[in-house]
């Protein structure tokens, strides 16, 4: 029998609301202007009712009735965490155990409609198939909520998740339609949809994808999630997309076959049906139909097109991340963080403007040949003091194309999806230059990320816009210049601030001697939150 955790009812809970009738009335005076306070109020309440003693279908028609607002309530406080860096701030933290509580407050109370069913209220017996869709439900959404915000969680949730899809594979009503307007607005639900829904979602990378992304997965997924198929063995074909894994046992969602050992707990996802679906839409698309005609949402078609590609990539392919083998390494490591802060610690001075006056800095020339670099009063210290930190971390695994890092300290700089970084390991005499591909908070509160390197040696220098376009606010930026890597056919490129790049414009780099070099500014190669990676040819 399906394990329900719950703790005894109270006689002396008194929630607002005993039935459908008077949470109808309820929710008609609830005030929805502020959001903070309303979100509370139907959290204390929820609470409350799910400590009430009361008949079991007379439960389930009051958080029928309360779903549609909690529902609402939830998406529009979950805006406030939309691309917030990590960890979060304390009231962006509050906000979002909030959500979790309340996800977690509906799962409670759809689990004391079996309880009450597994001690014997027949009324309830034709509502089984809707309370286990509606657990598989907010336990998934508690798992993408974690997930997406980029915080581990207890892996208790995996194993709730799983305990309610072998229960309903029990009751044989895995496939068994469910209506659920809510979430599948005119497409019937299953408890296998919802539940291949959240393993297909969990497993896209859900913390690196923007807001407009998310919308467009969560509506694409609740209409292909059915075309998947689960079973108990699998199959390999080299023209095919590799099927998913899951152990019914493991606290883990979707993984790789071949990670993982067989055993009667497994089931396997045949990504075939799905892949063939991403690559004809994909291929639709770039033949000039639009989305709308594919299905697809209201939604901008390179954008579309883009992010088909993407999901294929996540869901339907191998892991090609790592393009060699990363090596296990316990090694301590230096991280700054921005362009102003990592062309500070590599050139063991502050930005500032490059100087005009020809032959004044002979000096410094001379510092630049004889050490490498300009010789100043500013110390690390002092660059740390300015706001430029650099911060203790630990490597846990490299390769030549990329590192997984953990922060020693729980404290420390704010980190966000491809933010631009530098990383030295402690017995380095160099910073490498790359962006973060992923970070979570781990349950501990420390952060862990994936850095992705760019390729060179990076060296920092100042860029300035010329031509007849620009205006005196058009002053040089810090810069980091990357060199050509003939090896991997990758030609020089540069570094700038967001917002600065212009396709074709005129650009002068200068070196820290004040060598100059006149440029044409190229395209966009890599688009950060903080940075831009552009290409570059001689002027």
């Amino acid at each position: 029998m399906l394990d329900l955790p719950l703790e005894p009812t109270d006689d002396f809970a008194c929630p607002a609301f005993k039935d459908r009738a008077s949470c109808e009335v309820w929710l008609q005076q609830l005030q929805l202007t502020n959001l903070h306070q309303a979100h509370g109020v139907l959290r204390l309440q929820l609470d409350e009712l799910n400590r009430f003693p009361m008949r079991g279908i007379d439960r389930l028609e009051t958080l029928e009735c309360l779903r549609e607002t909690i529902v609402i309530i939830q998406d529009d406080y979950a805006k406030k965490l939309i691309s917030k860096k990590l960890p979060f701030s304390t009231d962006e933290f509050t906000i979002f155990v909030a959500i979790i509580n309340l996800w977690k407050g509906l799962v409670t109370g759809y689990q004391r409609c079996l309880q009450a069913y597994f001690a014997g209220d027949q009324q309830l017996a034709d509502s089984l198939v809707l309370l286990s869709q509606r657990c598989l439900r907010y336990t998934g959404l508690q798992i993408f909520e974690h997930l997406r915000n980029g915080y581990e969680f207890d892996t208790q949730l995996w194993h709730q998740l799983h305990s309610l899809f072998v229960f309903a594979e029990e009751q044989d009503f895995l496939r068994e339609a469910v209506q659920d307007e809510l979430h599948s607005p005119g497409h019937p639900s299953t408890c296998q949809a919802v539940w291949v829904k959240t393993l297909l979602a969990s497993h896209a990378h859900p913390a690196e994808l923007t807001r407009g992304q998310l919308q467009m997965l969560d509506r694409w997924l609740t209409q292909w999630s059915d075309v998947i198929e689960v079973s108990r063995r699998f199959a390999i074909s080299e023209q095919d997309a590799p099927p998913l894994s899951v152990d019914l046992w493991s606290a883990h969602g979707l993984q790789a076959v071949k990670l993982i050992s067989s055993s009667g707990e497994m089931r396997y996802l045949s990504m075939v049906p799905l892949s063939k679906l991403l690559r004809v839409k994909t291929i639709l698309l770039q033949q000039g139909q639009i989305p709308q005609q594919l299905e697809l949402g209201n939604v901008n078609s390179f954008d579309c097109t883009e992010f088909l590609k993407t999901l294929h990539h996540y869901l339907c392919e191998e892991n090609t991340d790592r393009q060699s083998d990363r090596y296990i390494t316990i090694q301590l490591a230096d991280l700054c963080f921005s362009i102003e802060g990592i062309y500070a610690h590599i050139s063991s001075t502050p930005f500032r403007q490059p100087k005009q006056e020809i032959g004044s800095d002979r000096m410094e020339q001379k510092q630049i040949a004889a050490f490498g670099r300009v010789l100043t009063d500013s110390n690390r210290q002092n660059i740390v003091e300015q706001g430029f930190p650099l911060e203790n971390w630990h490597i846990e695994n490299e390769s030549l194309f990329g590192a997984k890092v953990l922060r020693e300290d729980i404290k420390g700089e704010r980190i966000g999806v491809h933010q631009v970084v530098a990383i030295r390991p402690k017995d380095a005499a160099t910073f490498i230059l790359g962006k973060v591909s992923w970070v979570v908070v781990t349950l501990s509160g420390q952060l862990r990320m994936g850095i992705q390197y760019f390729p060179g040696l990076a060296q920092v220098v100042s860029v300035q816009k010329k031509g007849l376009n620009t205006t005196l606010s058009d002053k040089a930026v810090a810069a980091l210049l990357l060199p050509a890597v003939p090896d991997l056919k990758t030609p020089a490129s540069l570094v700038v601030p967001r917002n600065f790049f212009q396709p074709n414009h005129l650009a002068e780099i200068t070196e820290l001697d004040n060598k100059i070099q006149s440029i044409k500014l190229g395209f966009s190669v890599i688009k950060g939150i903080d940075f831009e990676r552009i290409s570059f040819s001689p002027a």
